[in-house]
């Protein structure tokens, strides 16, 4: 191989074939640098040696497919070239052959500056030759291998489950297959393989995994694809905690694979806790909390500033930011995403020239709420950025306002939280070269924060519908002492649910599920689902409960996730050997594209044009 050759070689007999990467032709001498996706070797054809094949050099242009055939010599000492391992050495060659010819691509492998994405993903064959995309794939593979090789020398059976099966919608649209043989009827590809994991554990498989395709029809941003990959695992017997030991092994694993070092045992943090601290369900624990100064005020400078007094009111700190500019103080406000009547106190001076006391106290409680060793050390200093999220005195602080105010977080207080909790990541990645915690993922000496958040609402309130939806998915175990709460107060029902989170990135959600028939049909009932509908939807399943079905659970990560965060990437399709766009196009492939009429008519399928 191209990157496999070193000074050891000297004096051998060697072949090397690959692409040209880059061509210097200096008369008598020509040189070529030769790529494959080990790496990079220099081979030299000389007229002095051999005109003939100098001359066949001489055709040579970028990504042309060679064969060099010539003996591995050691270079002279003012052109070695210490930036690749094949520096050393080249070949110098006796026999060439010009495998294949290439047209002169729209960009190269070799350019420094990236094409258009758009270019990118139409030639994506060339993209993919490029030594990013080339560590990209290989890192990949290599976190699969490691993450199956932990899961086995578990006792865990890989088993493959259908792609085609019924469409049992669960949030996001299926992608519908049409069936031929039963007009009118289709097949749906699965979202997860959820019910077929419960299935294998009532058939006595305790221990499954797969690394498998799921797809969802929905709209997609950087971290999401029509078409994506998980880590799927089901046990039988788990308490939670044995999920999680688990999933930690096989993440140490996989980290281990891409040279990092993890420590596992990660921290458990309550929902609720995590809603209340950060204001987000998938914390990023290399920023400081969230404080509450509600308390450092006084009625009158609440009143004063138009702050409600029967709220939250949040200080968010910012690292080592410094002093800030009248324009990127006003730059804040456009980050701010009010939810439901929070405001933003942008200009912390201003609050430190009217109400000195006041301040001195929100840094004095900024400063003991550091809760990490990072955070201590800075904390309260006055480089750094501290930003308000209240709620204005206009807004209500009603508990009874809404079904779910009985939760421990009422609607009204979860509105600042959740403002605070957006606010305070995109404080963090607007000044993330400002200040050193917040660190771009894939630094190689990245502070990895790995969370278990844990207890999460089995039922979230959905105002368009009017009714409570399933938080996580309805086949979610809640807590055994709030079964009693279904029927009577949904919202106080915690689930037996449980997120992976790494560095404010939701890694993966799991659950223990519900073993026995009875519960999960009243689970369906809290749902508003009639028998009726249950047994149309999911009848087989609640068959199958009645027959033996042990206690269990499991869990689901992306595996794309995991690979675009160790490769240090910004998006999902930078780890995704043929992704879609952002339209869920494929522009090498050209799909999706219309079909021809005689299919359809296979299929008994008419196209309604929409108005």
């Amino acid at each position: 191989m191209c990157g496999a050759l070193r000074l050891a070689d000297a004096g051998k007999k060697a072949v090397l074939m690959g692409w040209v990467n880059r061509r210097r032709d200096l008369g008598q001498i020509i040189f070529v640098d030769l790529r494959d996706r080990t790496g990079v070797a220099q081979v030299v054809f000389s007229a002095e040696l051999s005109a003939t094949v100098h001359e066949k050099a001489e055709q040579l242009r970028n990504e042309f497919v060679i064969a060099a055939l010539g003996t591995v010599k050691k270079r002279d000492a003012d052109t070695i070239n210490p930036n690749i391992p094949t520096g050393e050495v080249e070949l110098v060659v006796d026999e060439l052959r010009i495998l294949n010819v290439s047209k002169q691509p729209p960009f190269l492998p070799s350019d420094t500056m990236l094409a258009n994405e758009e270019m990118r993903l139409k030639y994506r064959y060339i993209d993919l030759r490029r030594d990013a995309m080339q560590f990209n794939i290989a890192l990949r593979h290599k976190v699969a291998i490691a993450i199956r090789d932990y899961l086995s020398s578990q006792g865990f059976f890989e088993i493959e489950t259908p792609f085609m099966t019924r469409s049992t919608p669960e949030g996001a649209r299926d992608y519908l297959v049409p069936s031929r043989v039963q007009p009118g009827s289709f097949y749906a590809l699965p979202q997860s393989p959820q019910l077929f994991k419960q299935i294998l554990m009532i058939s006595g498989f305790d221990k499954y995994f797969q690394i498998v395709r799921c797809f969802r029809d929905e709209d997609l941003r950087a971290d999401r694809q029509p078409e994506f990959t998980q880590i799927d695992l089901e046990m039988s017997y788990p308490q939670p905690e044995r999920v999680w030991e688990t999933v930690e092994g096989f993440l140490a694993a996989a980290f281990k694979a891409a040279g990092h070092e993890i420590k596992i045992n990660f921290p458990r943090m309550d929902y609720d806790d995590a809603m209340r601290q950060y204001g987000i369900d998938k914390p990023d624990l290399r920023l400081p909390a969230l404080t509450d100064v509600r308390d450092c005020f006084t009625s009158e400078e609440l009143q004063t500033l138009a702050i409600n007094q029967d709220l939250p009111v949040l200080a968010i700190r910012t690292p080592k930011v410094g002093e800030l500019s009248r324009k990127e103080r006003d730059d804040i406000k456009p980050l701010f995403v009010s939810k439901g009547g929070a405001r933003v106190f942008e200009d912390f001076k201003r609050i430190e020239n009217k109400h000195p006391e006041a301040a001195a106290k929100i840094r004095e409680k900024v400063r003991a709420n550091a809760t990490f060793e990072i955070h201590q050390k800075t904390a309260g200093d006055q480089d750094d950025l501290i930003v308000l999220v209240v709620g204005s005195a206009q807004s209500s602080a009603d508990k009874d306002a809404h079904p779910a105010s009985k939760r421990k977080v009422t609607p009204a207080e979860m509105a600042i939280y959740a403002s605070a909790g957006l606010l305070r990541v995109a404080l963090a990645q607007k000044y993330a070269d400002r200040h050193g915690i917040f660190k771009k993922t894939g630094n190689p000496a990245q502070d990895y924060r790995f969370l278990w958040v844990t207890n999460f609402p089995m039922f979230e309130y959905d105002e368009a519908d009017k009714r409570w939806m399933a938080a996580h998915h309805p086949f979610t175990s809640p807590h055994e002492e709030d079964m009693d709460k279904l029927e009577t107060d949904p919202a106080m029902v915690r689930a037996l649910a449980y997120d992976v989170v790494l560095n404010g990135t939701e890694l993966g959600s799991g659950s223990i599920r519900i073993h026995r028939q009875d519960i999960q049909s009243r689970i369906f009932h809290a749902l508003g689902m009639t028998d009726e509908e249950s047994k149309s939807r999911f009848g087989f399943f609640l068959e199958a409960l009645e027959y033996g079905t042990p206690p269990h659970g499991g869990i689901a990560l992306g595996l794309d996730r995991i690979v675009m965060i160790l490769a240090g990437a910004e998006s999902l399709r930078e780890v995704i050997p043929f992704p879609k766009t952002a339209a869920a196009k494929d522009l090498m492939m050209e799909a999706p594209t219309p079909v021809a009429d005689a299919q359809l008519r296979d299929l008994g399928i008419g196209i309604v044009t929409k108005k």
